[in-house]
């Protein structure tokens, strides 16, 4: 498969430096909210929200209008130290009767960056560009990178095994190595990325920014239940599993929110016609909304806070974790 163009090293380092922290915050369905955006933005990480978390194509327009507006009144305050700049998620699938609607949306709000899931249609592209919007595509695969990539996308977002919501099933290690092997243009990773060393194992791997979702399900400003967010506080990865279930392709859910609506977790069976089957009995409960989704780097998230609280403790440690990787570069044998 050929591939039009490498991307931007360029475009990274622009990128980078309107960053307090190299960190792209993961757009999360139900749970993200503008207030959570905004809040992620005035920390210095780029900001999310899925489109679709506004019910309605109007609401988004309102939203973005004073996600706008109140960034505006915190960079005038701030000059020194201006908001990063916030994204919003298109899923860009036939299933999705809103795109042509949101995209118009977007592009009059001339959003910064948009991440598009499941497809890159060049016409979306296009259309961003047209405003001198940023393009990025989440991909689970080698293959899925490189369509993204003939599509004119400008940064890609790999998913890695481990990630939540619809995870990927590739090791960070591989999935990296063979996306940086042709792609030189803007690349986060995503997969249980949850502390200031995890950020920067990221970048190690060759990553450009880290992709966090999970750790903000706990944040004050999610629109998240309060046993959801204390599910996550207590929950380790062994509380992660992944499923075909739900939603038809593999997804991560909580465990016991699982067995919490009565439903086996080793009891699942997918019927492709009728949707989830259960052995013991059925279920009413629906996916996101009562059956919730968390990554597997949950282990690491141990308070509700707000999403200010947890960035400024993730930027502290991130600055540990440099230290100590500068310290263990100057002892190894290599160094000396």
């Amino acid at each position: 498969m050929s591939v039009p163009h490498k991307g931007s090293r360029e475009l990274s380092a622009s990128l980078l430096k309107s960053l307090r922290l190299p960190v792209f915050a993961g757009p999360m369905f139900i749970a993200s909210t503008p207030k959570l955006l905004v809040e992620q933005c005035k920390a210095g990480i780029i900001g999310s929200l899925p489109a679709l978390n506004l019910r309605s194509t109007a609401l988004l327009d309102e939203a973005l209008t004073a996600i706008r507006a109140e960034l505006a009144a915190y960079d005038a305050a701030h000059p020194g130290r201006p908001a990063a700049p916030y994204s919003i998620n298109l899923v860009a699938h036939k299933s999705n009767d809103r795109v042509a609607a949101d995209l118009e949306v977007i592009v009059a709000h001339r959003v910064p960056v948009v991440i598009v899931s499941l497809a890159a249609p060049a016409e979306i592209v296009s259309a961003i560009h047209g405003y001198g919007g940023l393009v990025f595509n989440d991909v689970i695969s080698n293959r899925h990178a490189l369509r993204c990539a003939e599509s004119g996308v400008d940064g890609l977002i790999a998913v890695a095994a481990g990630a939540g919501g619809h995870t990927g099933n590739l090791s960070p290690f591989a999935l990296m190595q063979e996306i940086r092997a042709w792609w030189d243009g803007p690349l986060a990773l995503s997969g249980c990325i949850a502390n200031g060393r995890s950020v920067l194992a990221a970048q190690v791997l060759g990553a450009d920014f880290a992709y966090i979702g999970s750790p903000f399900l706990a944040s004050e400003e999610a629109n998240t239940q309060q046993g959801f967010k204390e599910m996550v506080v207590a929950g380790t990865a062994s509380d992660i599993v992944v499923t075909n279930c739900f939603t038809g392709v593999p997804a991560t859910f909580l465990r016991p929110s699982i067995e919490a609506n009565g439903l086996d977790p080793k009891q699942l069976v997918r019927d492709p016609d009728a949707g989830i089957n259960i052995k013991d009995g059925g279920s009413n409960a629906k996916a996101w909304r009562d059956i919730w989704s968390a990554g597997q780097g949950i282990g690491a998230v141990d308070r509700i806070e707000t999403a200010s609280q947890f960035i400024g403790r993730l930027a502290r440690d991130y600055e540990q974790a440099k230290q100590g990787l500068a310290g263990i570069l100057l002892s190894s044998p290599a160094a000396a």
